[in-house]
């Protein structure tokens, strides 16, 4: 081969790698709402709750930080994953208008909707820790019929249950906010990038700082995260996945016995061995959020 030939080939495998380099990021957001700033009651984060509007506004507006954060680092394309309760939270007349984003709650992957493997990162806002959590701000995991999960013996919440989906999937969150415990929890399972939007004073109350400092701070923590992408850290805890789940009664376990393979552990507790982290998050769903009596 020529040196003229071998010269041309460098110079476009060089061209092909920046070109891959400058393609638009592939940007999941999943997005609770007990941890928005600015929500310092239950109330707030239900339709029938006072406020709840100005919850709803709340939250579409840390949406839309995000998503100008992640615009100004450079092209992208964003899919928006409304994650609370009924799953029609956001005000999507507000949102940006250059995002898609799935809204519902009839939905087998829940709170990670819509996450495959063509994303290059994930984004978690309005997030809360796990339940049992002291000193956290509605504190729960799925619902409150569950005392504790966990996927192959860690403890979870859902902000680690669903970091558990994406790392399965080879995609780093990169990114995550919610109250001051959910935000040391998680950084401290995942090495995510975090940040606080309140202090929890007990389960239902908390200290609050204003949305624009809020704002300010989700902003700060999506551009680091961005600019330390290619270093983040994927949450991968293998497979096969034993799922643990501990319920706040008998009768559930009682139910959950009809499930072939499932092991009843104590009174309050089952356990089942999932091939992937795709059937555990499925079986999870269904576990706590639609078998009932």
């Amino acid at each position: 081969m020529s040196k003229y030939v071998l010269t041309l080939l460098v110079l476009f495998a060089g061209h092909k790698t920046g070109f891959a380099q400058n393609s638009p990021l592939n940007v999941f957001i999943s997005v609770d709402m007990e941890g928005i700033g600015g929500i310092g009651t239950g109330k707030m984060t239900s339709s029938s709750g006072k406020d709840y509007d100005t919850g709803r506004e709340l939250m579409t507006r840390e949406v839309n930080t995000v998503i100008d954060a992640i615009l100004e680092h450079g092209p992208a394309t964003i899919l928006v994953n409304d994650s609370h309760g009924d799953m029609q939270n956001l005000r999507h007349m507000k949102l940006h208008p250059d995002v898609e984003y799935i809204q519902g709650n009839i939905k087998p992957l829940g709170m990670v909707q819509g996450l495959d493997d063509s994303f290059d990162a994930a984004i978690f806002i309005g997030y809360h820790a796990r339940a049992g959590t002291e000193n956290a701000f509605i504190a729960h995991t799925g619902s409150g019929s569950v005392k504790g999960l966990w996927l192959n013996n860690t403890e979870v919440g859902e902000g680690g249950l669903n970091a558990s989906f994406a790392g399965a999937l080879g995609v780093p969150v990169i990114f995550a906010a919610g109250d001051q415990a959910f935000a040391d929890q998680f950084a401290a399972l995942t090495g995510a990038v975090t940040i606080s939007t309140k202090v929890a004073i007990g389960q239902q109350v908390a200290r609050l700082v204003h949305p624009d400092e809020v704002n300010r701070r989700l902003h700060e923590g999506t551009t680091k995260a961005l600019e330390n992408l290619s270093q983040s850290q994927i949450f991968d805890i293998g497979s096969p996945v034993t799922i643990r789940m501990r319920f706040a009664s008998t009768t559930r376990p009682d139910i959950l016995q009809a499930v072939p393979g499932m092991k009843r552990i104590d009174g309050y507790t089952v356990e089942y061995d999932a091939d992937t982290m795709d059937e555990a998050y499925r079986l999870i769903r269904l576990m706590y959020k639609y078998i009932s009596w």
